[in-house]
């Protein structure tokens, strides 16, 4: 924070402008960045859906990169890795949640038979690597690899449409102030300077937060700092559900979170020498739920390829009973062993009970639909 000629610690009122406009920077930025470099994208003739896929998705996830890497050259590894979980865990949960409420959301098939199991498949994998507690740099190396795989695999599978959408690229890029290329490397530039800026002031104020509250940096990650730096995506899906754009709702969640694990953690943990440590409270409970979360998302996708407003409304009241339950954890609550009680013998069991009746009620559906049409 010497850059900015005050020290958030010892004034209080400072510290919450602090933080309010380190958030405000990180949105601006994040959306400045994703605009100027759609443009640019779609200058060079990249078609629209590998700029929703990637930059758009990939965009929305720059704030959790900037805190990420900014947690880690500063020494606290815990609001790194708690700002990737939590931004994960809110991303499903939270944003998917309230998009459901606000119109069903329709799930295109792409994201159910790959970008969906992908998204589980690297959650298991960063579990398993987290699993001797850090996340080294090879770990890290090897997970920025599978990124840049990822992105091959995209361009690649997507190339044959680039011919296809040549009227809306041409329409895009002709369209706007910033058509011209020199505004758009502009609004690139400020965008990473904002989100650079944004990311170290909300670190520094999310610190001294938990220094004086008495609550752990991997809380604040994963609570305050998490659903800050998800800003973006929650203003990107809800107001794609409501404009009715509803897959581009659920593809910037299932983007943002494979971004997050891959680019965000793996990047973070490269530049690290030793690594991003993994605390035991996020081994034996935050990451379990991260993974469960995804899991969560195969049945309700699959089922209908659609997410209707009760199972939006579960996945809302998951992410409020999530936020309780660290809360409670955070101030050693005399609840806690009540309420977690109740969670893991009584709400958790009913919610898979239930899952798994509407999947076996779908495959009974579809196995019907197929007899009657061979008929």
């Amino acid at each position: 924070m010497d850059n900015v000629g005050f020290s958030p610690s010892r004034l209080p009122s400072m510290l919450v402008l602090t933080f309010i406009a380190g958030l405000v920077l990180l949105v601006v930025g994040a959306e400045w960045l994703v605009r100027g470099a759609s443009k640019l994208a779609f200058s060079f003739g990249i078609s629209p859906l590998i700029v929703g896929l990637t930059i758009v998705a990939f965009g929305t996830s720059a704030p959790e990169l900037a805190v990420s890497v900014n947690g880690v050259l500063s020494g606290n590894s815990d609001v790194a890795l708690g700002n990737v979980v939590g931004s994960n865990i809110a991303n499903v949960l939270l944003i998917l949640g309230l998009s459901a409420l606000i119109a069903p959301l329709v799930v295109n098939r792409q994201l159910v038979r790959q970008e969906v199991p992908i998204m589980f498949g690297v959650s298991l994998l960063v579990f398993w690597q987290a699993w001797d507690g850090i996340i080294s740099r090879s770990d890290g190396i090897l997970l920025v690899l599978l990124l840049v795989l990822y992105l091959l695999f995209l361009f690649r599978q997507t190339r044959q449409n680039i011919s296809a959408d040549s009227e809306a690229i041409e329409a895009e890029v002709a369209s706007g102030w910033d058509r011209h290329w020199s505004a758009q490397v502009a609004l690139v530039a400020v965008g990473l300077f904002l989100l650079v800026t944004g990311a170290d002031w909300l670190v520094t104020s999310a610190v001294s937060f938990a220094e004086r509250m008495g609550v752990s940096s991997l809380v604040i990650g994963l609570t305050v700092v998490a659903v800050g730096t998800s800003l973006p995506e929650i203003a990107t899906s809800l107001l794609a559900a409501i404009r009715g754009q509803r897959d581009i709702a659920v593809g910037n969640v299932v983007g943002s979170n494979i971004f997050n694990l891959l680019g965000v953690l793996g990047i973070s943990a490269s530049v690290s020498e030793w690594g991003v440590p993994v605390s035991v409270a996020a081994l034996t409970f935050d990451l379990p739920v991260m993974v469960a979360v995804a899991a969560a998302c195969l049945p309700i996708l699959f089922s209908g390829h659609r997410i209707a407003r009760w199972e939006g409304g579960l996945f809302f009241a998951y992410y409020a009973a999530y936020t309780v339950y660290l809360i409670l954890y955070a101030q050693e609550h005399d609840a806690l062993d009540e309420f977690s009680f109740v969670m893991t013998t009584i709400v958790l069991p009913l919610t898979l009970a239930t899952l798994i009746a509407v999947t076996w009620r779908e495959l009974r559906a579809r196995r019907a639909l197929r007899r009657h049409m061979k008929h």
